[in-house]
């Protein structure tokens, strides 16, 4: 089997690597593979369905010929694993560049390059320097010789930074090596969300299911209709005045959404993960409407439900300002708010419960502003 098609993250290798390609913003996707597999032309498959152009090549010649002569190439090695936060120091504009790592802080599989360094897997290069190897006998290797016709060119060395390895980062062809940094990649991808409940609650759920859920292959839609059942529970049960169970319910169904969200992320499908984005956005929303409803029906005081109302305007508010930035760890999330009603209905305090929230999301809210009006 390619070593491209071994399974990473719940997609292939290829396919997690056309993931950070298209996060950096590529255009045209080349494989340079001696051989076309069944797995591999299917993985290519699934990738064009993105809407990027996949083209597969087995000399430099082809190469040459797919590429315009004004772009700008990431070459990637075969077996490499990274982060997006790596690929984005190379994927900038500029000349020739290749990312290295000390010698000593190398295992097996990488490219020395002299004076005590290795290249770590990723090179930008020039599409002339494609057009150089293409001049040259075919019995040349692709990937070893770009890399010197880079390293005589004077490319710049991009050092690879230490977090990067804790990150999944390596180069290699190994079916267990593989996994290890699959599972590392998965742990960064999560620990990266931001905002106190993401991390602290969802993160270190995903941390402990997702490797688990992954290797079984249990689909994205599975974790969203156990997570939708519960939803529906939860508000069934705050509508007949059992709130405590009830809020409770929809708090870790919101969770559930958010875990199937990070499933459909990883295996590369969009569609699905913006949907249970949205779901795990609008359940504490409706039950916070439903508590509040109901709390005004038992008291006979319209409090509640006015409070409800606004925890969802200014939280509606508070996630439009922070959409495309980065979020500080102290912002609330449509969970958090939630779970701050539930402690409310804990306590027999419905008007406190909303009344916290709302003045959390409208405290969120006002952050975002201020931090987009300073923007640039």
């Amino acid at each position: 089997m390619l070593t491209a098609t071994l399974p990473f993250g719940g997609v292939t290798l290829v396919e997690y690597q056309a993931r950070l390609l298209l996060a950096a913003g590529a255009s045209q996707i080349v494989i340079l593979v001696a051989r076309l597999t069944p797995e591999l032309l299917g993985a290519i498959a699934r990738i064009g369905r993105r809407g990027i152009a996949v083209d597969t090549v087995r000399t430099a010649a082809e190469a040459a010929e797919k590429l315009h002569p004004l772009s700008r190439i990431l070459m990637l090695a075969d077996g490499l694993t990274t982060t997006e936060a790596t690929l984005a120091m190379l994927a900038r504009e500029g000349g020739d560049a290749l990312l290295v790592m000390p010698e000593d802080q190398a295992g097996q599989g990488y490219e020395r390059l002299g004076g005590g360094t290795v290249w770590a897997g990723v090179a930008r290069l020039e599409p002339r320097r494609v057009s150089e190897l293409a001049a040259m006998p075919r019995d040349y290797d692709v990937q070893s010789t770009l890399v010197r016709l880079a390293s005589q060119a004077r490319a710049v060395h991009v050092v690879l930074q230490h977090d990067a390895m804790r990150g999944g980062h390596g180069v290699g062809h190994s079916g267990a090596a593989l996994d290890i940094r699959s599972r590392a990649a998965m742990a960064s991808m999560i620990s990266g969300r931001r905002g106190w409940f993401e991390r602290f609650i969802i993160a270190p759920l995903a941390r402990a299911l997702v490797p688990m859920l992954v290797p079984r292959r249990v689909p994205a839609g599975a974790v969203a209709a156990g997570a939708g059942a519960g939803g529906l529970l939860g508000l069934a049960l705050v509508a007949f005045s059992h709130p405590v169970a009830g809020l409770l319910l929809c708090v870790l169904a919101s969770m559930g959404f958010s875990l199937g969200a990070i499933l459909a992320d990883l295996r590369d499908e969009p569609a699905v993960r913006r949907g249970l984005d949205a779901a795990a956005v609008a359940l504490p929303g409706l039950a916070a409407l439903a508590y509040g409803y109901d709390a005004s029906q038992f008291s006979g005081d319209g409090a509640p439900w006015v409070l409800a109302i606004g925890v969802i305007v200014l939280a509606v508010f508070a996630e439009r300002a922070a959409d495309g930035i980065e979020r500080r760890t102290w912002w609330g999330s449509a969970a958090g708010y939630l779970t701050l009603v539930w402690l409310g209905a804990v306590l027999a305090a419905p008007v406190a419960g909303l009344g916290v929230a709302a003045t959390y999301a409208a405290a969120t809210a006002a952050s975002a502003i201020e931090r987009l009006r300073r923007e640039p």
